[in-house]
C-alpha cells in the first residue's frame, strides 16, 4: 500500500514541567520549566513527535513554521531547513540562552532550536510510516546501548517556602558530603558509572573538595566538572592542576574561545564545551587554536539529528572528541538523543542527561536507565508514545500560569530567596 506522507496537520503544545531547585552560576532552576511538544501528522494519520524549548521566543517562531508545513511531504526534511524564519534580531541581541548556560544567543541558534523539533518529528513520522527506527534512517546504529553520565548539582532541599512547586525526594546537596550522597542515589537508582558536577556555584576550593570527595567515594569512575565559564584563566589553570589526576575533562571553565585556548595551552586536562562551540561557524577558530578537545553536541540548538552526525564527522576529522550536552528535557528528547548517539562511531564519552531529575513526562512509559545506559529502541520511529492525558495536564499548567514560569530565568528564581541577587559578572572567580 502506498502511503500518503503529505503533512496534514502540525500541533504545538507548550507545557510546564516540574523542576528541582538545582543551583548553577546564574542562580537556580525555577519550580517549572517550559517545553514545547511538536506533533507532525500525515494525511494517513501517522504522527511524529518532537520536543524543544518552550519559552515565548521559541513559540513565536514555531507557530508560523507550523502553519507553513501542511501540504509538504514529511520526507522533505531538507526543504524544512530552507524555509525562511524571521527572527527579531534586536530582541535577542546581547541575550543569552536558557539561563545563560549555553553561550550567547543568536538568530541562527534560535532558528535551529525550533527547526530541530520539527526535524525530529518528521523523522519519527518517517520511521513509523516505513516501519523503521530513526537510527536506520540515519545510517544504522553502531551500538546497542548508549551510556549516560549522572548529572550532579548543588541543590536546595526544596524551592523557597510559599512558592508553588512539586516535592522531590533527592534532598539537599550543598557541600562535598551532600554531593557524594547525591551521587550514591544516582548510582543506586540508575547504575551510573560516571559523574558530572555542575559547578560555578561556590568558590573553586569548595568545588575542588567536592570532586576530590567523589574520587574517593567512586575510585576509577570518570569525573567531570562544569562551572559554565565562571572562572578566570588563572583560576581555571589552578583547578586543572588540583584535579588533573581525577578529571575525565573540565567543561567550559572560562568564557570564550581565546580564553579556553589559553587554558588549554597551560594544562594537559582535556577541555570540553557546549558554550564556545555551539554553531558550525565557531568550529574553525576553536579547533585551529586547540581550545577544546571535546565538543558536547545538543541536537536542539545544533539543528537536529542529522546536524549532530555532521558535527561528529567534523570532530572526527580534527581528532576532537564528541559527546552530548543536556538541558532540562523529557522523554521525547532522550529518545532522540539515544537514537542519534547510537549512530555516532566516535562517541567515546558518556552523554549528559537531566532526565532523572524530571519527575514528570509526556510518554506512556518512561525511558529506563540500566547500568547508566539506555537501550537503543528498534521500534518504528523514536519508539515512544504520547500520554495525551498527561500532555493535556501539563498544558493546562502552562495555560493557567500568569507568565512567571513561561520564560526560563534562573536569576529571577534565585531572587525569590535572595532579593539582592544579580546575575554574576563573569568571571566570578
Amino acid at each position: 500500500m502506498t502511503r500518503d506522507l503529505t503533512i496534514a496537520e502540525v500541533r504545538l503544545t507548550p507545557i510546564l514541567v516540574a523542576d528541582a531547585p538545582l543551583l548553577n552560576t546564574q542562580g537556580v532552576h525555577q519550580p517549572y520549566t517550559p517545553r514545547l511538544i511538536v506533533e507532525v501528522v500525515t494525511a494517513d494519520g501517522i504522527t511524529g513527535f518532537g520536543e524543544t524549548y518552550g519559552d515565548t521566543k521559541y513559540l513565536e517562531l514555531a507557530r508560523p513554521l507550523a502553519e507553513r508545513l501542511p501540504g509538504r511531504s514529511v520526507m522533505d526534511v531538507n526543504g524544512l531547513f530552507s524555509l525562511d524564519l524571521a527572527v527579531d534580531e534586536d530582541r535577542i541581541r546581547g541575550a543569552v540562552d536558557a539561563g545563560g548556560l549555553r553561550g550567547v544567543q543568536s538568530a541562527d541558534k534560535l532558528r535551529l532550536s525550533v527547526l530541530s523539533a520539527f526535524e525530529v518529528a518528521c523523522l519519527d513520522a518517517q520511521g513509523r510510516a516505513l516501519g523503521l527506527p530513526v537510527h536506520a534512517l540515519l545510517g544504522g546504529r553502531v551500538r546497542d546501548v548508549v551510556e549516560y553520565s549522572a548529572y550532579l548539582f548543588y541543590k536546595w532541599a526544596g524551592h523557597p517556602e510559599g512558592v508553588p512547586a512539586e516535592p522531590d525526594d533527592w534532598g539537599a546537596a550543598l557541600d562535598p558530603a551532600g554531593v557524594v550522597a547525591q551521587a550514591r542515589q544516582f548510582k543506586e537508582r540508575y547504575g551510573f558509572t560516571s559523574f558530572k558536577l555542575k559547578g560555578g556555584v561556590f568558590p573553586p576550593e569548595e568545588e575542588i573538595a567536592a570532586v576530590r570527595a567523589l574520587a574517593e567515594a567512586f575510585p576509577g569512575h570518570p569525573l567531570r566538572l562544569d562551572p559554565n565559564g565562571a572562572w578566570s584563566v588563572e583560576t581555571s589553570l589552578k583547578v586543572a592542576k588540583e584535579l588533573g589526576d581525577v578529571l575525565e575533562y573540565l567543561e567550559d571553565p572560562t568564557l570564550g574561545t581565546p580564553a579556553m585556548a589559553e587554558v588549554s595551552a597551560g594544562t594537559d586536562v582535556p577541555l570540553a564545551t557546549n558554550m564556545c562551540v555551539t554553531t558550525f561557524g565557531e568550529i574553525k577558530e576553536a579547533f585551529t587554536e586547540d581550545a577544546v578537545q571535546v565538543v558536547l553536541s545538543d541536537h536542539h540548538y545544533w539543528g537536529g539529528l542529522r546536524n549532530t552526525r555532521h558535527l561528529a564527522a567534523i570532530c572526527d576529522v580534527f581528532g576532537v572528541g564528541v559527546s552530548m550536552h543536556s538541558n532540562t528535557h523529557l522523554g521525547i528528547s532522550l529518545a532522540a538523543m539515544t537514537q542519534v548517539a547510537s549512530t555516532v562511531p566516535n562517541l567515546h564519552h558518556a552523554c549528559d542527561s537531566h532526565y532523572p531529575w524530571q519527575s514528570e513526562d509526556v510518554l506512556t512509559e518512561r525511558l529506563a536507565f540500566t547500568d547508566g545506559r539506555v537501550a537503543v529502541s528498534d521500534a518504528p520511529g523514536l519508539g515512544v508514545e504520547l500520554d495525551r492525558d498527561e500532555l493535556a495536564r501539563l498544558h493546562r499548567r502552562w495555560a493557567e500560569d500568569d507568565g512567571t514560569m513561561r520564560e526560563r530565568d534562573d536569576a529571577a528564581a534565585m531572587r525569590v530567596a535572595e532579593p539582592e541577587w544579580r546575575t554574576p559578572v563573569m568571571p566570578r572567580w
